[in-house]
């Protein structure tokens, strides 16, 4: 350990730590720049380290992160995929970098290819039109909002101002909603976890403008009445807004242009295995019926007479929601990935993680109400605390499910396994659940122990964060 800094390793208060280059070696390296000296700093350290030394370090850092690439990441509802390389490979050969400022004339390839898109989550999801632009699924869920807003402007229903939600939704539908200028409605859900019919019909009125909806749920359950439900929203003069986050659970098995659904947003990083979070760059495509398709936003691409791709403006667009038509990388991935799979890989993927859901499921000894389920599933810890089951199970050497949510499901954990573990992974996953539901309370409240660092106290890290490695000090 001679080349750590051993004040800053005892502060880190016996957890693994892996220091900083600079206190690796804090040799001041000389650095001729052609900048004018006023322009230059001459009190920066830059380490001489060896090359097997940084490699090392940035090793190890790596060993104490857990993504995707670790083992399997069960998030219920976020949807953590393995991301498969050679999407990323598509993306970085030389020809998707093109300048989006490009006349199209010129990038006829860039302009088919988002054409193509358009079209394939049109099929899949069952849509007329698609919109590529939005740059994450909270952005297609707003995007969404704006083409309701502006669909009832143009047919003189402006008055409507409520968006009906079910109580067990994701949080971001109320935010979209609120954040366009809508009151929102919130309806409880059955006994049964699904929609419950009384309640939405004593929400329905004149003054709906949308229901929002996500099918499957977010207990994994599908609505099963969701013919019923669109009447009953079409009738009222609402649209029906589906939220794409569980889309992975019917591909290539039902859509929701199908079952009665208006609008839908496309959640790429869930359903087609682009990068999730990070800050983004994301992407949200927002797909709509016939009646809606004038009003997506500027510009779009279609097929011109001669054969050719071209942008154009909608003739009631909404304007602008992001730049050009959209990231254009990660709709690259999403292109491929799609292409790669076609029709008969992604209703494989879709079978796939219905199986693995409420195959684990069954595995844990958990109580697990309702079901049968689609692609997750919600146990209750019951008697335990969710924070301090997901805290032990890193012990184990897995990422916890979702907890605490929705709030329907009491000590809720809320799991996803994905089509992609295999049933190795998912057994190790359910022997993971079943040794801590059999352990003491006791020994959930010192969790995690095997992990790089601690438990922290949440409440003294959220009012005094410390937002550097400086503010050890």
């Amino acid at each position: 350990m001679e080349y750590y800094d051993q004040a800053a390793y005892e502060q880190a208060d016996g957890d693994q730590y892996e220091p900083l280059l600079s206190e690796k070696d804090r040799t001041t390296a000389e650095v001729d720049s052609p900048l004018p000296e006023d322009l230059t700093r001459d009190d920066l350290e830059f380490p001489s380290l060896s090359e097997p030394e940084l490699a090392r370090h940035y090793v190890r850092l790596s060993q104490q992160n857990y993504g995707v690439d670790s083992g399997p990441y069960p998030l219920g509802s976020c949807t953590m995929k393995y991301n498969p390389r050679f999407t990323e490979d598509v993306a970085a050969l030389d020809a998707a970098a093109v300048h989006p400022d490009r006349d199209g004339d010129t990038v006829q390839g860039t302009l088919e290819l988002l054409y193509d898109l358009q079209d394939y989550l049109g099929r899949i999801g069952g849509m007329d039109a698609v919109t590529l632009q939005p740059p994450a699924g909270a952005a297609g869920e707003f995007t969404g909002i704006l083409l309701a807003e502006a669909y009832h402007e143009a047919s003189g229903e402006g008055h409507r101002d409520e968006v009906v939600i079910p109580d067990a939704a994701h949080g971001t539908n109320f935010a979209s909603a609120a954040l366009g200028g809508y009151d929102v409605v919130e309806i409880p859900s059955g006994d049964d976890g699904r929609v419950d019919l009384d309640a939405l019909e004593a929400a329905l009125g004149e003054d709906t403008a949308a229901l929002m909806l996500t099918n499957p749920n977010t207990l994994g359950l599908f609505e099963r009445d969701i013919e019923r439900i669109a009447d009953m929203v079409h009738d009222a003069g609402g649209l029906l807004y589906y939220d794409g986050a569980n889309l992975n659970a019917l591909l290539g098995r039902a859509r929701p242009g199908d079952m009665g659904f208006d609008i839908m947003h496309f959640n790429v990083h869930k359903t087609f295995a682009t990068p999730h979070g990070g800050g983004g760059p994301g992407a949200g495509p927002v797909g709509v019926t016939e009646e809606l398709a004038d009003f997506l936003p500027d510009p779009h691409v279609r097929r011109t007479e001669g054969g050719g791709y071209e942008r154009y403006t909608p003739e009631h667009s909404v304007g602008k929601v992001h730049g050009f038509e959209g990231n254009w990388f990660v709709l690259v991935k999403a292109f491929a990935y799609i292409d790669r799979l076609g029709d008969e890989g992604l209703g494989d993927a879709s079978a796939k993680a219905v199986l693995n859901a409420n195959y684990l499921a069954e595995q844990v000894d958990y109580d697990v109400p309702l079901g049968p389920f689609h692609h997750e599933f919600v146990a209750s810890a019951g008697d335990q605390d969710a924070a301090d089951v997901a805290k032990r199970m890193l012990d184990y050497g897995v990422h916890p499910p979702t907890t605490k949510w929705p709030e329907l499901v009491d000590e809720a954990l809320m799991t996803e396994p994905t089509e992609v573990e295999n049933r190795a992974n998912l057994d190790d996953l359910a022997d993971a659940f079943n040794a801590v539901a059999a352990e003491d309370d006791e020994t959930l409240e010192s969790a995690p122990n095997r992990t790089t660092a601690r438990r922290i106290d949440q409440t003294e890290a959220a009012r005094n964060p410390r937002l550097s490695w400086q503010d050890l000090d």
